[in-house]
């Protein structure tokens, strides 16, 4: 699994230990990975390096990409390549891959055709892709999700360009990971594209109203349908944490609609997701209880050094 200490990854990992599957987390520092499975070395920019990690392996996640990068799309295509040849070398039967939903009839961002294209070039050494085609994925840590978060947080009144009333299909982390472990093994999966998403379809705004509402907020939005997608960025640069090249890519993204529009997914893998307000409620959560243990880990530390001092 690349990715394996991610946003997606993380949560991925343990899941798939959890039913019996061993698994892989390759990363950059094996020696600093403290997640599920066993920790390889590798690298999607070092070809050599990914055959070694693959080697013995009969299925693969690919969970990467490159936002924070001007050059992303480039890093990417060459990443994909490199690890489609690598797995075939490895024999590896299935690549599993998590890209972006959109219309390919649509005038797609530099992101989503990056998603789009990354599909294509991990096959092209012959292994099945079994690709997963998401929105915005709910969750804390979640990139997209901390943009709502925190802009919800720190703005009592928001200037909204025009793709605050792009519509979208949010989806928890929890179901999108249950989606993934799902395909796995289904026979049905191997080499479809399935577009995954939450029962309710929103406007990026209507998001950020329901987020404020469920922590008791008030939302006063101005309209600025000149705000450009550039300026968009920077403004969110300014009162997120989201650097700037991928607010930029972000932003792009926002003017397409990313909603499900062939849920097969549902005969393959069966259940019911989550809908937007508890996958807000759920991440929430999570933040609230990240927050105490390391509140809790300074008021133990804090407390033997008082100890030490007493004494």
């Amino acid at each position: 699994m690349t990715g394996a200490s991610g946003f997606v990854g993380g949560r991925l990992a343990p899941a798939l230990v959890e039913e019996g599957h061993r698994v892989k987390a390759m990363t950059r520092r094996p020696a600093e990975y403290t997640g599920a499975g066993e920790a390889v070395a590798g690298d999607v920019a070092d070809e050599a390096s990914l055959r070694v990690a693959l080697e013995g392996c009969e299925a693969a996640y690919y969970l990467v990409h490159s936002l924070d990068s001007s050059d992303f799309q480039d890093k990417d295509a060459d990443a994909a390549r490199s690890f489609g040849r690598a797995a075939a070398d490895a024999g590896v039967r299935r690549i599993v891959y998590l890209g972006g939903l959109g219309d390919d009839a649509d005038d797609l961002s530099a992101h989503l055709r990056s998603r789009r294209q990354v599909e294509h070039l991990l096959g092209e050494g012959g292994v099945p892709v079994t690709v997963l085609r998401a929105g915005i994925v709910v969750g804390h840590g979640g990139v997209s999700w901390e943009l709502t978060r925190q802009l919800v947080a720190h703005l009592p009144a928001m200037v909204t360009p025009r793709w605050v009333h792009t519509r979208t299909q949010p989806i928890a982390v929890a179901d999108v990971v249950r989606y993934l472990v799902g395909v796995l093994e289904s026979p049905e999966a191997e080499g479809r594209v399935f577009e995954v998403g939450g029962p309710d379809v929103l406007e990026y705004l209507e998001m950020m109203t329901r987020v404020a509402d469920i922590q008791g907020r008030h939302m006063f939005v101005v309209p600025v349908p000149l705000l450009t997608p550039q300026l968009s960025a920077r403004w969110l640069a300014l009162v997120t944490d989201v650097d700037l090249q991928t607010g930029k890519s972000l932003i792009d993204s926002m003017t397409n609609e990313v909603v499900v529009r062939d849920d097969s997914i549902r005969q393959v893998v069966p259940f019911e997701p989550m809908d937007y307000d508890t996958a807000v409620l759920t991440a929430l959560g999570e933040r609230a209880a990240e927050r105490r243990a390391k509140a809790g880990g300074r008021t133990r530390h804090g407390g033997l050094l008082a100890r030490g001092a007493r004494s």
